[in-house]
């Protein structure tokens, strides 16, 4: 996977999975996820999270949003839509992997 397509995957998941406190032509990679300036309140950022969980499982993978350095707001997953792309693709290129080695 790319990540133009983790892109797309969490872009569309914003877009219509989430009801956003702005329209969402307003959602770029520089999006906040979490902080005063993200559009995804608490419980978006909770559906946020399940709706990647089950497009992970689709794509072969477990995404996992509940390490530390996920809730951590300075290097965390969470900074933008750009950030949690990149773990995305962190996680599915770590199971891909890991599936070769074995």
């Amino acid at each position: 996977m790319n990540r133009d397509k983790a892109i797309e995957i969490v872009t569309s998941t914003i877009r219509n999975d989430l009801e956003l406190n702005q329209t969402t032509s307003d959602i770029s990679i520089n999006t906040p996820i979490i902080g005063s300036n993200s559009p995804i309140d608490s419980m978006g950022l909770v559906q946020l999270c399940l709706s990647l969980e089950e497009k992970a499982e689709e794509l072969g993978f477990e995404f996992d949003w509940t390490t530390e350095s996920a809730m951590s707001r300075s290097r965390g997953m969470f900074r933008s839509i750009k950030s949690l792309s990149d773990e995305f693709i962190t996680q599915y290129n770590e199971k891909n992997d890991n599936s070769i080695r074995s």
